[in-house]
């Protein structure tokens, strides 16, 4: 995925605290936000400004301060959640393309969604790769903790993620149980004490490995940095951390993607496997990268929503409220 022209036009995503959906979905404006944590991150960096750039329905952001969910319900509500997260090389967040549109056409399924934005492990972080997952680990228990205000089912809380966002999901999926804020093995609050491990997950297009020959360069790049040792891209590398604990997983890419080979998808099904963790994977022959809800109807990949539904609904993590 190509780093697009940030233009600085400072913006913030404004909190409408209670605001219940009137409709079949939350629309970005009148999303609820909510931080992720209540004194601020974790080892704050200097200087650092939050931008949001680009069309007004294909946002990228960067600089994130004040990590956070944006809350999409929906009006026809089955108790399932879902935590989305966006991708963009761990450099940026593609919130549209990769957050709010994904929410959106899952709310119409009577999903309720979570957008997470997180911090960026090259801005300056004392926590450097730690600090996306402590985020990605603390968005879920933010969501089965406030599970009543929410009205969801703490037991059918997944995770949703593509390509770089993709990583993070499979990371959170299979380092569940690790203590990542601090130093200190305490919860920071009662929110702490709460499931961060995901009831199911979704990969699109995933980066999973940071191992040669396949791993994507540039995200390990901006997660780890030039310099990563063998030890530290093994660290990092999803497939090599999956137990017969993880979640069951739902992959999807495309056969022609330029930029994260397939075999990130498939290596991370093969570990699932191996551990008889279920899984399913689609490999569609056309799509290309970082495709989302954005392929024209009737390429086959664009089904990957509605095969996703069908499988969530197959082991009741989805339930059929609009067939």
């Amino acid at each position: 995925m190509n780093r697009r022209t940030m233009i600085g036009i400072g913006a913030a995503l404004l909190s409408s605290a209670g605001r219940a959906a009137t409709g079949q979905a939350t629309s970005p404006a009148d999303a609820e936000v909510v931080p992720l944590w209540p004194s601020g991150p974790p080892g704050p960096p200097r200087s650092l400004r939050q931008r949001l750039a680009g069309a007004s329905d294909d946002r990228i952001l960067t600089g994130i301060t004040a990590p956070s969910l944006s809350v999409y319900r929906s009006s026809s509500a089955d108790g399932s959640a879902l935590l989305i997260v966006p991708g963009g090389g761990y450099m940026e967040e593609r919130i549209d393309a990769e957050g709010s549109d994904i929410a959106r056409r899952f709310n119409r399924d009577g999903v309720t969604a979570f957008v997470l934005a997180y911090r960026l492990p090259n801005e300056g972080w004392a926590q450097g790769p730690l600090a996306p997952v402590a985020d990605a680990l603390r968005a879920m228990r933010v969501i089965r903790a406030n599970a009543p205000r929410f009205g969801i089912d703490p037991a059918r809380v997944g995770a949703l993620g593509f390509s770089a966002g993709g990583h993070l999901v499979a990371s959170i999926a299979v380092r569940s149980t690790e203590t990542l804020y601090s130093s200190a093995d305490v919860p920071l609050d009662d929110i702490d004490r709460a499931d961060a491990r995901p009831s199911f997950f979704g990969v699109g297009y995933p980066v999973v490995t940071m191992l040669a020959p396949f791993a994507h360069e540039a995200s390990r790049e901006h997660l780890l940095g030039k310099s990563a040792t063998i030890e530290q891209r093994t660290a990092w590398s999803a497939e090599r951390f999956v137990t017969s604990d993880t979640p069951p997983g739902f992959l999807f890419t495309a056969a022609d993607d330029p930029y994260v080979p397939i075999e990130n998808t498939t290596m991370l099904f093969a570990a699932m496997r191996a551990k008889q963790v279920q899984a399913e994977m689609h490999i569609f022959e056309r799509g290309g990268h970082g495709f989302g809800l954005r392929l024209p109807a009737a390429t086959p990949a664009a089904s990957w929503p509605d095969l996703f539904l069908r499988w969530g609904r197959a082991r009741s993590f989805f339930r059929a409220t609009n067939i």
